[in-house]
């Protein structure tokens, strides 16, 4: 995939948004703030993405989006429990946002530990139901060097966002 190739993920994931009168939002991590570039390189974009906080260190990811230090202390940054409440984080903060999706991983070079080798990344999915919000997460581990993992992390999250239908099972 190339950044282009993202882009026109990113347009196809702005007309179903368009599509359901929904707003999106993001949580990044490793990706450092690439998925909110990516969806708003699509002019007119203000009219389905709302807001993307790139929260980098632990302390941000407390602070910016509720993520209990707990879940940091006993999973790590790098976990499928820290992406979901990252994602259901920048949600709570968006009153305007019907979906959100987070990236926490490993891009490397280093950081790998037991584990959690460079490449792992994790996602969080987050929408808003009758029920109040529901969350799911993905794993997946990139090859590549560090650009390559962080394409292919924001390529991944356009694509399960746009397999959402909340009809599914997906969350």
């Amino acid at each position: 995939m190339t950044p282009r190739d993202t882009t026109q993920l990113a347009r196809e994931l702005g007309e179903r948004l368009v599509d359901k009168g929904w707003m999106f939002s993001c949580a990044e991590s490793c990706t450092g703030g690439m998925l909110a570039v990516a969806m708003t390189e699509i002019p007119g974009s203000s009219e389905w993405f709302d807001r993307g906080i790139v929260a980098y260190s632990n302390a941000a990811k407390v602070d910016l989006l509720g993520v209990h230090p707990e879940t940091l202390e006993r999973f790590g940054a790098v976990s499928e429990e820290t992406a979901m409440e990252m994602a259901a984080g920048v949600l709570a903060g968006a009153p305007d946002s019907d979906f959100a999706v987070s990236t926490t991983g490993v891009a490397g070079p280093g950081g790998a530990t037991p584990g959690k080798p460079v490449g792992m990344v994790c996602f969080g999915f987050a929408t808003r139901t009758g029920q109040g919000v529901v969350t799911r997460a993905e794993t997946r581990v990139f090859p590549g060097d560090r650009a390559e993992v962080r394409l292919a992390a924001v390529t991944f999250a356009l694509t399960m966002a746009l397999e959402f239908n909340p009809e599914d099972s997906f969350l």
